[in-house]
C-alpha cells in the first residue's frame, strides 16, 4: 500500500489522532515519511515502538510511546536505552510487567534514567494472562510510584487478533 493510499484511508475516518503501531513500525521503509505527512495534514500522531530501534529521526511533532522490554519478556536484551535522551514531555515509556522481578527491574530503570521526570507518562501494564492486574496496582500504590497503571486494552478488547 502506498503512502497516498494509507493517508486516504486515514482521511476516511473522523478520528484526528493516528497511532502508528503494529510489529515494529520503525523497521518499515517509509514510516518517517508517513508520520511527517500525517502531522502535516494536522493529525495528532503517536508512534508505538518497541524501543529496540533508533528514535532520533522521528519527527518532533510525533509523540513516542517506547516499550522497554522487561526481563520476563525474554527481549530485554533488545532495549536501546540510547533512545532515552531523545524522549521528552510529549512522550511515554511503557513497561509490560510479567512478575515481581519485572516490577523491581522497571522501578530501577525508571530511577536510573529519571524517566518519571523526563517523559510525560511512565506506564506500567500487567502482562495479559501472566500478571494479576490487582497485584501490580497494589505494588505501585504501596511504593507510591509516580507511574500510570494501564491495562493492555487491545488484549482485553480483541485478544491477539491481528490487524486490530
Amino acid at each position: 500500500m502506498s503512502l497516498d493510499d494509507i493517508c486516504e484511508r486515514v482521511a476516511d475516518n473522523p478520528a484526528r489522532h493516528v497511532t502508528v503501531t503494529g510489529g515494529e513500525p520503525l523497521a518499515q521503509p517509509g514510516v518517517h515519511g508517513l508520520m511527517r505527512r500525517l502531522a502535516d495534514a494536522g493529525y495528532a500522531v503517536s508512534l508505538e515502538t518497541s524501543g529496540a530501534l533508533d528514535v532520533a529521526q522521528v519527527d518532533p511533532r510525533v509523540s513516542r510511546v517506547v516499550d522497554f522490554k522487561t526481563p520476563g519478556s525474554r527481549e530485554a536484551h533488545r532495549n536501546r536505552f540510547e533512545n532515552v535522551p531523545y524522549l521528552g514531555e510529549a512522550d511515554q515509556v511503557k513497561f509490560v510487567i510479567c512478575n515481581r522481578d519485572d516490577y523491581e527491574w522497571a522501578k530501577a530503570c525508571c530511577a536510573e534514567h529519571d524517566l518519571t521526570r523526563r517523559v510525560g507518562d511512565v506506564l506500567f501494564s500487567p502482562s495479559a494472562g501472566e500478571m494479576d492486574p490487582a497485584s501490580l496496582a497494589d505494588w505501585i500504590l504501596a511504593d507510591g510510584l509516580d507511574v500510570r497503571f494501564q491495562i493492555q486494552l487491545h488484549k482485553l478488547l480483541w485478544g491477539d487478533e491481528p490487524g486490530r
